[in-house]
């Protein structure tokens, strides 16, 4: 749920860089007039929708269209230069939020396509369980977490006496510091790596009761599973984040789109239009998503049932 950067993630990252994190490295194939046999390579990012997304696809690629597929795991923040070079085909959720100017030049030069709207509508922000708002009504908005007594609730032994607000993973697209800084809030973003581990740790709060507050998004299993509720940051407006540094607004909200490499459609136009066609609404991953951040089913077989129960879905895609 890169989603997603109004800063760059990784400080690290360079313009231009970007590392294949998948089995596999020829990404090459044959061309599509050799009867449909080119290889296909879909991105999967680190959230669970954008891997169900990728699963979905590439199953019904392999067997209605006839093409190999390999999904590459690779930061959403570095996946463009692969994208741009025909080294990767398409990437099936993009939080456009999270494009960087830097990124946005990949579409702007034409290199990397917008192919159509997933279907399913993001929203980033700061979430808390409930039960954080009942013992602190306060918190309900950002304003509740200027006072320090409240904010010393939050406190981890990383933050001293400020609250510990609980970023995810880093290359996750997060405008939380400046916003912080911004607003004056008595508070230190700690990342926590991981999605995974970012669930780990609203478990073990949830299970003790214990006050905390994070990044999170939606759609997602978590937000209902934790009873999670989004507190109220100033409001999105047109321009509020034109500066990184000058961030005082909340997250906007995400119209979710899929990229592909302009390669790709001189590559297999097949794919490419089925591609096009491809789309899942947030109602549809929400009854996905339970499966695999909840009951740890693989994201091979969820998608495979969905597959087999939802015929009349995907079918379009392919005519």
């Amino acid at each position: 749920m890169n989603r997603r950067s109004f800063i760059q993630a990784l400080a690290g990252t360079a313009a231009g860089a970007w590392l294949i994190t998948a089995c596999g490295s020829d990404s090459k194939g044959g061309s599509s007039t050799g009867g449909g046999t080119a290889k296909i390579v879909l991105v999967k990012n680190a959230w669970t929708a954008s891997a169900i997304d990728a699963e979905i696809a590439k199953q019904l690629i392999e067997k209605n269209l006839g093409n190999p597929v390999e999904i590459t795991a690779i930061d959403e923040n570095t996946q463009y230069d692969g994208l741009a070079s025909g080294k990767l085909d398409a990437v099936l959720e993009v939080w456009p939020s999270g494009l960087s100017a830097d990124e946005q030049k990949y579409f702007d030069n034409g290199s990397v396509v917008n192919v159509g709207k997933l279907g399913a509508v993001g929203r980033i922000g700061w979430y808390v369980p409930k039960y954080v708002i009942d013992q602190y009504p306060t918190v309900k908005t950002w304003e509740g977490l200027m006072d320090p007594a409240i904010a010393a609730k939050f406190a981890s032994a990383e933050t001293g006496s400020k609250g510990r607000f609980l970023g995810t993973d880093p290359s996750y697209s997060q405008a939380d510091e400046p916003i912080i800084k911004n607003l004056d809030l008595p508070f230190q973003v700690v990342y926590s790596g991981s999605e995974a581990a970012t669930v780990a740790e609203l478990d073990g709060a949830v299970a003790a009761k214990k006050p905390i507050l994070l990044y999170w998004w939606t759609p997602t299993a978590a937000t209902a599973k934790y009873d999670l509720v989004e507190v109220e940051l100033p409001p999105y407006t047109d321009g509020c984040r034109a500066v990184d540094a000058d961030i005082k607004c909340g997250y906007p909200e995400d119209v979710l789109f899929k990229a592909a490499s302009a390669k790709l459609k001189d590559k297999d136009a097949k794919v490419w239009a089925f591609l096009e066609k491809f789309a899942l609404t947030n109602d549809q991953q929400l009854a996905l998503l339970p499966s695999v951040e909840i009951d740890k089913k693989d994201v091979t077989e969820v998608a495979a049932g969905w597959i087999k129960d939802n015929e009349s879905v995907w079918k379009p895609w392919l005519a």
